[in-house]
């Protein structure tokens, strides 16, 4: 049984920093890509993250782009999120998210539980 466990999350000040991380179990070989994505208050789930195992690319939602970083660690088939520069409207819940096939792109299949990230002003 496929399972991604995220840690990180937490509470923190407008302008501070986070780091979140994804340990998966389970899976078998690395996956086409992992990332992350996020449901805020109000608004609906968006893919805040993505790296491309394949090829290493990176891909990043236009709210986040030059203050999240998405890493991977294709032998330990882990993903990490750091997060600066944090914004309130970045509180919500954040999951990591797998593809579990090897074909290259990209089509989540497998997601974690969710760790909140909470930003306060």
């Amino acid at each position: 049984q496929v399972q991604l466990v995220e840690s990180g999350g937490g509470s923190v000040q407008a302008g501070g920093s986070l780091r979140l991380s994804c340990a998966s179990s389970g899976l078998i070989s690395l996956p086409s890509c992992m990332g992350w994505f996020r449901r805020t208050p109000g608004k609906k789930r968006e893919v805040v993250a993505t790296f491309y195992s394949r090829s290493g690319n990176t891909d990043y939602a236009a709210s986040v782009k030059g203050r999240f970083t998405v890493s991977q660690d294709n032998a330990l088939k882990t993903v990490e999120l750091q997060m600066d520069s944090l914004k309130p409207e970045d509180t919500g819940m954040y999951y990591c998210a797998a593809d579990r096939t090897t074909w290259g792109g990209c089509d989540y299949n497998t997601w974690g539980q969710g760790t909140q990230v909470t930003v306060s002003s």
